[in-house]
């Protein structure tokens, strides 16, 4: 007599346990991390808010402490005027005071919008301010833009192909970018193109379409940034190529990347959709930190170049002490610098879902 059978029932297949991973490691959906974005994002404008408010205290301070008010340049100018007219003056304009109270007051013209008027330009700081600032910011936008367009094209594949002769080549006019001078670029940059070619104009900038209309007069102003942008750009190419070329080296080795060589996966798709999106997230800091240094090297430029922007605005107002103009621009270049590391800091979850903000 055979055996009875039974038919086996189905096994149920068990969950794994949940990972003990930490909350930086976890990709919470977009819905999640949209609210904690909103609040960290506050909190950064917050913070922005309390430098900016520090700086303005230790730059109004420093100023304060330079030698030769605008009163005391006024005497110089002036003969006919008295000891006693200066002092007369200083009491008028609050220039006797401690600098603490000085800058309780500046502050609380600032805090209602009025700060200041300009030594030099006999307007407002602000009337002069605004046109500077989006003036820089299109030299910036523009060398960003260049820099990113050549660095990470040759840093990746200079990564791809390391310690080859294209690797020492890229290395190598890396390294001489990042060595060079802005200054002397510059001054390289006018004699070649501007005095013996006479392709370009050496200085100055033009209105938009101020000329002609149309694409000629866009042309005619962006004639004036071919040079600037230039100088800029080989300033900050190098070392933006050299940590694109290091963050995909360092990329290209982890285990997922093995992994979807061994699936079969596209050399262009490894490259594009799993290694350079990890790799620019020590990038995006590094951009980050270079808009103080991009800035600064604005100023040279700027001023090399006959450039109307901020640099040129700070460094004329420092040799013209004119103080209002001198701290309203200083103020502003470290809120652009403070706000170039918040966009960094936002791009982290674009880049990498595992990034947390709670």
């Amino acid at each position: 007599r055979k055996p009875k059978t039974y038919a086996a029932a189905p096994r149920r297949r068990s969950k794994p346990p949940a990972p003990d991973t930490p909350s930086h490691a976890t990709a919470p959906g977009r819905r999640e991390r949209r609210p904690a974005v909103i609040r960290y994002a506050a909190w950064r404008v917050v913070e922005s808010i309390i430098v900016i408010a520090l700086m303005s205290f230790a730059i109004y301070a420093l100023m304060a402490l330079m030698p030769g008010d605008p009163i005391d340049i006024m005497v110089q100018s002036d003969p006919d005027l008295t000891p006693g007219d200066a002092a007369r003056l200083k009491a008028l304009y609050g220039l006797d005071k401690p600098i603490a109270e000085r800058y309780g007051n500046w502050l609380a013209a600032a805090a209602a919008g009025d700060f200041g008027h300009s030594r030099i330009h006999h307007r407002p700081a602000l009337e002069i301010l605004w046109p500077r600032l989006a003036n820089t910011l299109v030299l910036m936008g523009a060398t960003l833009l260049i820099s990113l367009a050549i660095a990470i094209p040759a840093g990746v594949a200079s990564a791809l192909r390391p310690y080859s002769a294209a690797d020492y080549a890229v290395n190598f006019v890396a390294l001489a970018g990042i060595s060079a001078p802005a200054f002397w670029l510059a001054l390289l940059a006018i004699m070649l193109f501007s005095v013996n070619l006479g392709w370009l104009p050496a200085g100055g900038m033009a209105g938009l379409g101020e000329n002609r209309g149309g694409l000629a007069g866009l042309w005619d102003s962006a004639r004036y940034l071919i040079l600037p942008v230039a100088v800029l750009s080989a300033a900050s190419v190098g070392g933006l190529t050299r940590f694109v070329r290091a963050a995909t080296m360092e990329v290209l080795r982890q285990d997922y990347i093995r992994t979807a060589r061994a699936k079969g996966a596209r050399p262009a798709r490894i490259v594009f959709r799993h290694a350079l999106r990890n790799a620019m997230i020590p990038v995006a800091t590094v951009l980050a930190l270079s808009f103080g240094t991009l800035f600064s090297g604005a100023l040279v430029t700027e001023t090399m170049f006959g450039y109307l922007g901020m640099g040129k605005l700070i460094y004329d107002s420092i040799i013209g002490n004119d103080y209002n103009m001198a701290l309203v621009s200083l103020l502003f270049a470290t809120a652009l610098v403070l706000f170039g590391n918040l966009l960094a800091d936002l791009c982290y979850a674009w880049l990498d879902p595992r990034v947390s903000y709670r």
